[in-house]
């Protein structure tokens, strides 16, 4: 197997990043679930089986899920964030089933923060 240079490196970056980014016609919201140590112990996974239940049930097409790492604020977990386009992200914590349900559709659907969830915007 050949190694990668830099250069390949850099396409396979730009790949990925052009096939997650928001774009005015394109997807509708980004949700990335944060799927560190920290956040799988504290019960992301259930997080992510919930939004995947419920994009499934609503049979929405234009939402990216994303996983990522540690976020930082362990305490916090599990966290997720939400992108929509023209919006600033905002960043859910201490999340379960039933407030991911709950995001997804009010915020998610129908655009409408959850404020009593969010921990920061932007």
């Amino acid at each position: 197997m050949a190694k990668l240079t830099i250069a390949d490196l850099k396409k396979i970056k730009d790949k990925v990043h052009s096939e997650t980014s928001l774009r005015e016609g394109g997807q509708r919201a980004k949700v990335t679930v944060h799927m560190g140590t920290c956040g799988v112990a504290a019960g992301a996974r259930t997080v992510m089986d919930s939004l995947m239940s419920e994009i499934a049930e609503a049979g929405v097409a234009d939402v990216i899920v994303t996983t990522s790492g540690c976020a930082g604020m362990c305490s916090k977990e599990p966290m997720v964030t939400v992108e929509m386009i023209g919006k600033e992200p905002i960043v859910y914590g201490q999340m379960d089933a039933n407030k991911m349900r709950q995001v997804f559709k009010r915020h998610i659907l129908q655009g409408e923060v959850q404020s009593m969830f969010a921990m920061a915007r932007g």
